[in-house]
């Protein structure tokens, strides 16, 4: 009778111990046991398109970038999406990033608009056909845009790689923009020994900001800049307006994921760092900072106080390399991530094709990494990821997906949708609701 009682207590322990950790798990837990819906989510479809459709500010201005195969239609290949909501509570504007991999981009970052055409909605160019015109003839423009990022005061920042097919025709900028004027704000570029000519490719920005609005002005941030080609990234203090690189055997790619294979198509890719969260202010955690290579299934992370402090990075490969973290190891690709507020961590895995959330306060294993939204179709390559605060304060998550294998390989059939915009409200996803 006495170790019957004594086995209870130590069951119902159990269970409050389980409710209790990380903070949320219970919340967490209630998602394992979330309703079976169907087995691939269904997303609330914001962009579909066959091909990408661009305006111009003329058909003269076509004609000639058609001439001259600064315009090659079926070239193009979106990468990013960003919102944008108008404090006034106008349409939000949706962003997207056209990098020039190749020659024939007229455009490289631009705005989805009304205008429908038979391969999509029509683009037109950000903040205008001058910024991109010159194919990086003029580096106060913009030459080749992967990924951006919107803050809270409705700046964007943009990271410009400044080459174009793989020639470097500019140094590596940072330009951020006021969106409600399209004017420059703030602009970095990037001095010698922070990028490797010829070899450098910068595709990914992740801001990190201390004074965030309605109170701040979005001055105080590091801004984290991913240089996967060059195998390391690039700390940039704003205020101080001074940089230093990182890079160790943990920003490098591992050969034994150097081949992507989505839906049955392989290409070859070694990739260093890629993309980036930040642990969320509020959480009563030491805020780290979380990158992973895209040809690596590592997850690593080291504390934003270490990776912000310049003492730190000046030995070369040796710099720091005790403070970072492997966090465990996801035995297959993930590309862009991102992180909602109460710390779930997002990303898109190659195999299966979806979308797969981990709470960070919970080990990064196979069990804690959850599948919230999954569509061999719809969601090959999830290249571009947000978490987006509306107006209304619900988190959303936007995604974009290109079918990158397709265009890697040259099998893009444009009678079929290509490119697609999603999105779904956090809570839905993470408690397997409907979008």
């Amino acid at each position: 009778m006495h170790s019957s009682w004594f086995y209870l207590i130590l069951l119902l322990i159990a269970i409050h111990d389980s409710q209790s950790a990380y903070g949320r798990g219970n919340q967490w837990s209630q998602y394992t046991q979330r309703p079976n819906f169907s087995r691939y989510k269904e997303l609330i479809k914001v962009y579909e398109a066959k091909n990408l459709e661009f305006g111009f500010p003329s058909e003269e201005d076509r004609q000639k970038a058609l001439r001259k195969e600064l315009y090659i239609p079926d070239n193009p290949l979106p990468i990013d999406v960003d919102v944008y909501h108008p404090p006034s509570g106008e349409q939000p504007k949706i962003f997207v990033t056209i990098p020039r991999f190749g020659q024939g981009v007229p455009y490289s970052l631009a705005y989805l608009t009304n205008v429908v055409r038979p391969n999509g909605t029509e683009l037109q160019p950000y903040p205008s056909y001058d910024w991109h015109k010159t194919h990086g003839d003029d580096c106060d423009g913009l030459t080749s845009v992967y990924r951006i990022q919107i803050d809270s005061c409705g700046k964007m920042w943009i990271l410009d790689s400044g080459e174009i097919e793989f020639k470097q025709h500019c140094a590596p900028q940072l330009v951020v923009l006021d969106i409600a004027t399209s004017k420059v704000v703030h602009r970095y570029r990037f001095p010698k020994g922070m990028f490797k000519p010829t070899i450098s490719r910068f595709v990914t920005p992740y801001v990190d900001i201390a004074d965030p609005a309605p109170k701040g002005a979005c001055e105080e941030a590091f801004v984290y800049m991913a240089d996967p080609t060059g195998t390391g990234f690039v700390v940039y203090d704003v205020q101080h307006e001074s940089s230093w690189r990182v890079e160790n055997k943990y920003t490098y790619p591992d050969p034994d994921f150097g081949t992507h294979t989505i839906a049955g198509e392989s290409f070859e890719l070694l990739d260093g760092t890629f993309g980036f969260a930040v642990t969320p202010r509020g959480l009563g955690l030491r805020r780290m900072l979380y990158f992973h290579s895209l040809s690596n299934d590592a997850q690593v992370a080291i504390p934003l106080d270490i990776v912000n402090d310049p003492t730190y990075w000046k030995s070369g490969i040796n710099s720091a390399l005790e403070h970072f973290v492997l966090l465990g190891k996801r035995g297959i690709q993930c590309a862009a991530p991102a992180m909602t507020a109460q710390g779930i961590f997002l990303c898109g895995h190659l195999e299966p094709i979806g979308l797969f959330g981990w709470d960070i306060r919970t080990p990064y294993t196979h069990q804690n990494r959850l599948l919230l939204a999954e569509n061999p179709t719809t969601l090959q390559f999830i290249s571009g990821l947000k978490v987006i605060r509306n107006l209304e304060g619900k988190e959303e998550v936007w995604m974009l997906s290109n079918r990158l294998q397709k265009g890697f390989s040259g099998t893009m059939n444009y009678d079929e949708i290509n490119y697609r915009i999603a999105k779904c409200g956090v809570e839905e996803l993470v408690f397997g609701r409907p979008c």
